[in-house]
């Protein structure tokens, strides 16, 4: 049979190509947000402000533009936020006590989320596993591996200036005493690389196509076993490089943390238009829906609203963002 994903599997094409206004509809949420924490606090304004969201931002922006692939497909990865210190901590911990080069334990931090994207991709594909029980496993099996791996004591990767910190500087660099993001770069080249291979190569339309209508891909001759996998293995990428983002802008790194931080991840990609019941979705959306999560989470506090406000905050824009995404489908339909 031909590999060419059949129309019928296609068939919600049209609600990606509606996206393009929601992004936009968020993107300017992100500009009304920050202009109101401005308004309302002037120590928002400050450039330290700004540093402190960008650096918050890198490793959720990052976990959230893998984990955008296994939500298209109509599963999720919970297990990225605890795999992200999981992997922090393995190589941390080579290069504290082991002795290993710093770009050995970089590198053995990005293949472990592979590693643990893979599992999870065979737990969801192969065993036909519910996505939410499988990476909900994998996601109690990093927090105790990630424990085990710093002997439940917390890791501290080279500090600025020592050596071996060289990795510090992926994401900011120091001239004439100003912090310069130049992370933020890194986050866009990386959105516009998966926005190709999610709308221009096999493995993002197959990922579109499973969530859309697995029966009818599956009978145009689709190795759909195969891009289920590869959906999650990406997922596992980008928590392993979202390792290296919070291993770069953190001092320490702590075991029996980092839930949570798949919420925000999964919170930020839907609120950009990723769909609940997969089909859908685009990279750049995502980023743009996780700066409404660090806006909400870095300015609430700076208006008055401690931790419980901001949960319950952005809970109500995750609902508002479901909700928009059912009366979208609706309308597709009609």
């Amino acid at each position: 049979m031909s590999n060419n994903v059949s129309a019928p599997a296609l068939k919600k094409k049209s609600v990606v190509s509606k996206l393009g206004g929601q992004k936009f509809i968020v993107f300017l949420v992100v500009i009304a947000l920050y202009a109101f924490f401005c308004l309302m606090s002037p120590d928002f304004r400050k450039y330290s402000t700004a540093m402190s969201i960008l650096d918050y931002s890198y490793y959720i922006a990052l976990m959230a533009i893998g984990v955008t692939f296994p939500l298209i497909t109509g599963g999720v990865d919970l297990s990225i936020g605890t795999g992200l210190i999981c992997y922090s901590l393995a190589g941390g911990y080579l290069v504290l006590h082991c002795g290993w080069p710093t770009g050995a334990g970089l590198l053995v931090s990005v293949v472990f989320g592979i590693v643990i994207g893979i599992l999870n991709g065979v737990l969801v594909a192969g065993m036909n596993l519910p996505p939410f029980l499988a990476t909900l496993c994998t996601c109690m099996i990093t927090r105790g591996l990630g424990s085990l791996c710093s002997q439940r004591f917390g890791i501290s990767w080279p500090t600025a200036g020592s050596e071996g910190s060289w990795f510090r500087t992926i994401f900011k660099i120091n001239v004439n005493g100003t912090q310069i993001p130049i992370g933020f770069l890194w986050i866009l080249i990386l959105v516009l690389i998966m926005a190709f291979v999610l709308n221009h190569t096999k493995v993002g339309r197959y990922t579109i196509a499973i969530g859309s209508n697995k029966e009818a891909t599956i009978l145009s001759g689709v190795n759909v076993k195969f891009y289920h996998i590869m959906a999650y293995a990406i997922s596992g990428l980008f928590a392993g490089l979202a390792a290296i983002a919070y291993s770069a802008v953190f001092a320490t790194v702590q075991p029996g943390t980092g839930a949570g931080f798949e919420l925000e991840a999964i919170g930020g990609a839907i609120i950009g238009g990723v769909s609940a019941t997969g089909g859908a979705g685009s990279i750049e959306g995502s980023l743009i829906g996780v700066f409404v999560i660090c806006l909400l989470k870095t300015g609430l506090p700076y208006i008055g609203l401690q931790a419980n406000w901001q949960q319950i905050i952005t809970g109500m824009v995750l609902i508002a963002a479901v909700l928009v995404d059912i009366i979208k489908r609706k309308r597709a339909k009609v």
